[in-house]
């Protein structure tokens, strides 16, 4: 393989003179315009960082996004299948859920591959932290790597109508690559994962 010359850019300040870390958004105002039980939205009025005055759509999630890789001792994981409703689309996925803002984002990690997958695992290690979508949201969310599995009963929501699979760690990356898996904190996850391994910081 040719090796590559690609040189990652230097940082630079693309506008103005002040500090690129710190906050180039003014806050004028905000008004809550839809609220549900699980997510409110917010309209900001703001001065953008050129100093134009505009406004901002914020959603607000009520619960911390919670992604679970479990993997047993054979190398392979559990996904979870579903029609997503927003997309109308079904989707290959980790095991996740919600968990409350105000509660440790592990305890709710637990209680979702219990409910989705019927698993409960020993050993619990935090993969990573993501922001799924930035730009129009504050939702947080967390990965988990689960070992030292038990299988019991699985326990899904009414709105939950799921199929579980367990497949290969090698096979969930390549369904990544092809295309097969497209939701954001399952494709970060697993490659995360897969990094993980191949530097040896995780050993499975």
């Amino acid at each position: 393989m040719k090796k590559s010359n690609f040189q990652p850019p230097t940082e630079q300040t693309t506008c103005g003179n002040n500090d690129p870390y710190e906050n180039p958004w003014t806050t004028l105002s905000g008004k809550q315009v839809y609220d549900n039980p699980w997510i409110n939205v917010r309209e900001d009025r703001v001065l953008n960082p050129g100093g134009s005055e505009g406004i901002y759509g914020v959603v607000h999630f009520k619960s911390t996004a919670v992604g679970i890789i479990p993997v047993d001792d054979e190398m392979h994981t559990w996904l979870v299948g579903q029609f997503r409703y927003p997309h109308k689309e079904y989707s290959w996925e980790i095991p996740m859920g919600g968990a409350p803002l105000e509660d440790n984002p592990l305890e709710g990690a637990i209680r979702e591959l219990r409910e989705e997958t019927g698993l409960s695992a020993a050993k619990w290690h935090n993969l990573m932290k993501v922001h799924p979508s930035n730009s129009v949201s504050d939702e947080t969310g967390y990965v988990y790597l689960a070992t030292e599995l038990t299988q019991g009963t699985w326990e899904p929501e009414e709105t939950e109508q799921l199929i579980v699979k367990r497949v290969s760690i090698s096979d969930a990356i390549q369904m990544v690559v092809d295309n097969q898996i497209t939701d954001c904190i399952s494709i970060s996850g697993l490659l995360r994962l897969h990094v993980a391994i191949q530097t040896g910081e995780i050993k499975l």
